[in-house]
């Protein structure tokens, strides 16, 4: 009887969703965390929230995780995407309940972790293929070959949908890593839950440390240190807010990064391998015909 009553009084532990920094789970250093409420304002969790000093050390380690993963071969790159997305399906009724307790319905819910399922297998199958469809060899009227192919822009910082908890991470995530980048990513504020256990599934996928960075906190504090700081190559924006989007682009415009929005237009427009040529340039390479 005393083991039933503990039972019935007891308190459910409530998870902490911490950061995911360089392939590890560090709290906050500032400290901060907000409690994460349902629709009946019931407390779901607590989630940290991340600052300027938690972006920085995300773009170190993704800055140190880019050199060894642009040199990896586009088929193993295919094969690690692949990876992410059977332990999605082996972790489907965790992601499930987790979109439920954010407010969807089940049906919702199992349609979006299946789409991001999808979309994880259709960017695993264009990472060895982009580079044939996109390079080119060029016309020149001289005694040259001319070779344009694709080469990763470097580190991505990503500002996530609202909409999408887990769809609209892993639709900006994989064909900005297919192509070899790194990438910071700022998760839905109102919606974080699948976001750091997307980065568990990623912890356990062969990705190595620092490849994808995921923070949670509030978009006010953080898209501008998203957008201004010197060491990111790329901005890929999920929102639609005009007024974010024109500080991005100002902020963009102080070492001229390229700024890309994602207006989530469905999945078939999510599937798209001109998304991955989004974050990549052109290498031109000359080379003398001979004699």
């Amino acid at each position: 009887m005393a083991a039933e009553n503990t039972t019935k009084n007891r308190l459910e532990v409530l998870k902490t969703y911490k950061l995911y920094i360089g392939g590890e789970f560090p709290r906050t250093e500032s400290g901060r965390f907000y409690a994460l409420k349902n629709s009946k304002g019931v407390q779901i969790a607590n989630i940290c929230n991340g600052s300027r000093k938690d972006f920085r050390e995300a773009i170190v380690k993704a800055r140190a995780a880019f050199g060894k993963w642009s040199k990896r071969t586009a088929f193993n790159r295919g094969q690690i995407l692949y990876r992410i997305a059977e332990m999605l399906e082996a972790r489907k009724l965790q992601f499930v309940d987790e979109l439920i307790l954010q407010g969807s319905n089940k049906k919702d819910a199992e349609q979006e972790v299946n789409a991001s399922i999808d979309l994880l297998i259709y960017y695993s199958g264009w990472a060895d293929k982009y580079q044939q469809v996109f390079s080119s060899v060029n016309p020149v009227a001289s005694s040259y070959f001319n070779f344009s192919l694709p080469e990763p822009s470097g580190v991505v910082s990503i500002i996530a949908s609202e909409k999408n908890s887990l769809l609209g991470i892993v639709s900006m995530i994989a064909p900005v890593i297919v192509g070899g980048n790194a990438c910071v990513i700022l998760a839905s504020y109102s919606k974080p839950l699948c976001a750091i256990t997307f980065g568990e599934v990623l912890n356990s996928s062969d990705v190595p440390g620092g490849v994808v960075n995921i923070l949670t906190g509030t978009k006010k504090e953080l898209v501008s240190y998203f957008s201004n700081h010197m060491d990111v190559n790329s901005v890929f924006y999920g929102g639609d807010s005009k007024e974010e989007i024109k500080d991005i682009q100002v902020n963009a415009s102080l070492n001229v990064k390229r700024v890309v929005q994602n207006k989530n237009g469905g999945l078939n427009k999510m599937m798209d391998p001109y998304l991955i040529m989004n974050f990549q340039e052109t290498k031109t390479i000359w080379h003398p015909i001979g004699i």
